[in-house]
């Protein structure tokens, strides 16, 4: 099947925001059924929301990590660390939005939030692993 042109749109600035590698990672491992999915957060989140005009990707980036805290996505918000990174946000920034975060959303949820992002973080060269 062809895929759309919002589909083609999304699919370029998700692989700018979350790393090329990992996208197709994600697609080259989705089957028939999974791929519905695939081009529904492509086409929607990717081809949509993250390219309207109106906030950059670090902003949007921020907003992600405190909306993933808020909602409990651990595995995304760990994800998404990474797509912070890539759109230029720092170590300091995104401890200072998960620390936000945890006043808002309560500590279990901050906890969690702060160990996926420390888990990202340090996987990424980020942090230093050996403290």
């Amino acid at each position: 099947m062809a895929e759309s042109e919002l589909f083609e749109k999304g699919l370029k600035v998700r692989r700018e925001v979350l790393g090329a590698e990992y996208v197709d990672t994600s697609l080259a491992e989705s089957d028939d059924f999974m791929m519905t999915f695939q081009r529904i957060v492509t086409e929607w989140a990717w081809g949509s929301a993250w390219s309207n005009r109106g906030l950059d990707y670090r902003t949007r980036s921020i907003l992600n990590l405190g909306i993933l805290t808020a909602l409990g996505r651990f595995d995304e918000l760990g994800i998404y660390v990474k797509g912070a990174l890539t759109s230029g946000v720092t170590v300091a920034e995104i401890q200072a939005t998960l620390a936000h975060a945890t006043v808002y959303c309560g500590t279990p949820a901050g906890r969690q939030a702060f160990l996926a992002a420390h888990r990202a973080l340090t996987a990424e060269g980020a942090l230093d692993s050996s403290r």
